[in-house]
């Protein structure tokens, strides 16, 4: 069986890492901090700083993984182009990591050489350069680093606001700044699209040359932080048509085999293609409400051992909702989780984190039913209910 470096070990790679188990693979899970979720399940782990590239170098070194999964962005990726020289398998590929790691690789890639709809975009390396962004772009407008994850460092620029213009800009940009990993002093304004709703499209790219998708996931979000999501997003087939095509374009593009998070935004004049993450995302969690034949993870899985997909099928509705901490604990609790239990259609995970923060995400709640029913009255369900778990 295959040896797989899982670098990152949060809830995402705790279930990454449950499917391995389950096909009987070796996983050695790596993070920054000891007792991490997918650690808590995974054969081995280390801990290491992952933006120290010989810390990085010397895991790689040690263990001589079979396939190298990255699940989070701060991570010394340009390192991943060597590994590939050496011989050693990059999940997707070394570029993939690298190009959606760094918010302006990718828009340039999109947007450039893709020629994908995007919104009016500009780069700032200063508070001066932030300041003509803004006036090119326009108002309302958000500010992003350029790395970063989960909406960390992310503002948005109002004309209604009671704050000056400039302090908002300053703001914006000692924001993005404080939020940026990696040591990439520089952010993205883009102008805000007026959109009806937004999607995460699951993409599963292949050995085969094969691309399927999953049907598309609604999500909504609060800090950059997706708060609830739902499968399947009610759309227009000729919009899902869109984004199937723009997904298929930038993902290939990028190379290797993987699932990609591809989010698009959905206006009256279409669809523009947002971000995405060459890893299973966040929102793509109510999968596990068993509303497809394989979960995002597992789909993952099979596309890292080069193990053929042949369709991928929505089973039932479902939906998910996080489970906040409120505040700061190093042994934190979770009280009401027996009130999820009782109720019918439903379920949870509970992440196992450590320690709590406020906004921190400590589990899932997840509700589902045939398809068919109110997709709406699912996602209000799950949304009822992780509001009775209290993070102690």
């Amino acid at each position: 069986m295959s040896k797989i470096l899982l670098l990152g070990s949060g809830e995402l790679g705790k279930e990454f890492t449950i499917a391995a188990q389950r096909m009987g693979q070796t996983v050695i899970a790596v993070d920054s901090y000891e007792n991490a979720p997918a650690m808590q399940v995974a054969n081995g782990f280390e801990v290491i700083n992952m933006l120290d590239g010989n810390a990085l170098d010397a895991i790689v070194s040690k263990h001589k993984p079979d396939f190298i999964v990255p699940e989070i962005e701060a991570i010394r990726t340009e390192r991943f182009y060597d590994y590939e020289n050496q011989g050693y398998t990059v999940i997707p590929s070394a570029k993939a990591a690298n190009f959606t790691m760094n918010r302006k690789a990718i828009r340039n890639l999109a947007a450039k050489e893709l020629g994908l709809k995007t919104a009016n975009y500009r780069y700032a390396d200063s508070e001066e350069s932030l300041r003509k962004g803004v006036a090119e772009v326009g108002m309302p407008c958000v500010v992003k680093p350029l790395m970063s994850s989960s909406g960390k460092g992310q503002s948005t620029i109002k004309t209604d606001s009671s704050t000056p213009l400039t302090d908002q800009i300053s703001q914006a940009w000692n924001f993005a700044i404080e939020g940026s990993r990696g040591d990439v002093v520089e952010v993205i304004v883009e102008a805000f699209v007026e959109f009806n709703y937004e999607i995460t499209l699951l993409t599963l790219t292949q050995n085969n040359g094969n691309t399927l998708f999953c049907p598309p996931i609604g999500h909504r979000q609060e800090r950059g932080d997706y708060q609830e999501s739902w499968q399947p997003a009610p759309m227009e087939n000729t919009h899902l048509e869109a984004a199937k095509k723009m997904a298929k374009a930038v993902t290939e593009a990028l190379g290797g085999s993987g699932i990609w998070g591809v989010e698009f935004f959905v206006g009256d004049d279409g669809v523009y293609f947002s971000e995405l993450s060459p890893r299973p995302h966040d929102t793509g969690m109510v999968t596990l409400a068993g509303t497809q034949n394989f979960n995002e993870f597992e789909l993952h899985l099979r596309a890292v051992l080069g193990l053929p997909v042949s369709e991928i099928t929505l089973e039932r509705y479902g939906a998910s909702a996080v489970i906040l901490a409120g505040k700061h604990s190093d042994n934190p609790e979770l009280e009401g989780i027996e009130k999820i239990a009782s109720e019918p259609k439903s379920d949870f995970r509970i992440f196992g984190k450590p320690t709590s923060r406020p906004y921190r995400r400590m589990g899932v709640v997840l509700t589902f039913d045939k398809v068919g029913t109110s997709i709406e009255e699912v996602t209000q369900r799950a949304k009822d209910l992780s509001g009775l778990v209290k993070v102690k």
